[in-house]
């Protein structure tokens, strides 16, 4: 169960970056600013999830603050899906991104791997 529990984050991830690239490709603006939107949403929460979220992290944060950003990552994918009126994606999203985090406190798969 803890290894599917990791195998559902990794897919979580990929999801919320799908999610981001979604809504910006579908943004209603002209070709080349939806573009932009719709590889820079997915770029910057890659980027950021690298920075502050990852088990590797560049940027060392407690457990909680990690946590917390990770959700962030989740919560702004899930706003992307409900605002594209995709309202039964965003909130599959968003609920198993939220019992992935619980389920990753209480199986203590949140600690920091050796760097």
């Amino acid at each position: 169960m803890k290894s599917a529990n990791l195998a559902l984050r990794f897919l979580l991830e990929l999801c919320a970056l799908g999610a981001l690239g979604y809504w910006g490709a579908t943004a209603q603006a002209r070709l080349f600013p939806r573009t932009l939107l719709a590889i820079g949403a997915p770029l910057l929460a890659a980027l950021f999830w690298g920075m502050f979220v990852s088990p590797r992290a560049r940027v060392v944060l407690p457990t909680t603050v990690r946590m917390v950003l990770g959700l962030a990552v989740f919560a702004a994918a899930t706003a992307a899906l409900i605002a594209r009126g995709r309202v039964t994606a965003g909130v599959t999203l968003g609920g198993l991104a939220l019992l992935n985090a619980i389920l990753m406190i209480v199986w203590r798969q949140d600690v920091m791997t050796a760097q």
